[in-house]
């Protein structure tokens, strides 16, 4: 009996582990790699260890089965502390400069949304949705800025 008990117990554990986002512990190249290797895109959480709403984000937020269940299918998932380490090298690349900021990178690098400050998952994966979208993405709006700048330029 203790042994079923046991395992059953070690069952609910693995599966509330599994439910969380799953934050890959890799350099940011790696993160890119793997995502050009598996299909998705990246999902880059910028954070800083004194910033509330980022802790917030990790502790409350990414938990959540919902989470786990959106992000760990569509991308692969980095945290990356932008005071430390190679941080400091995405923050100037990618003009991170308040946080958290949450970036989706195509497995190339290139930005296909941001999404700047803390939100309850159900709220933020909608903006995550909407960050991704062909139309009114930021992809849609970079073309169409382009093409209001060649229009006005001729």
């Amino acid at each position: 009996m203790k042994r079923v008990i046991t395992f059953v117990f070690a069952v609910m554990i693995a599966m509330a582990v599994s439910a969380q986002v799953d934050f890959r512990h890799v350099s940011f190249k790696e993160a890119l790699a793997a995502a050009q290797n598996e299909g998705k895109l990246v999902f880059v959480d910028c954070y800083t260890e004194w910033c509330g709403p980022c802790k917030m984000m990790a502790t409350k937020e990414f938990v959540k089965k919902e989470a786990g269940d959106y992000f760990n299918v569509k991308f692969v998932n980095f945290k990356i502390d932008m005071e430390k380490g190679e941080g400091p090298e995405v923050g100037k690349k990618y003009d991170v400069n308040a946080f958290p900021t949450f970036l989706i990178l195509e497995p190339n690098g290139d930005l296909r949304g941001r999404l700047v400050g803390a939100a309850p998952i159900d709220k933020f994966i909608e903006k995550v949705e909407a960050a991704m979208k062909e139309e009114k993405g930021l992809p849609w709006y970079q073309k169409s800025s382009a093409a209001v700048s060649v229009i006005l330029s001729s």
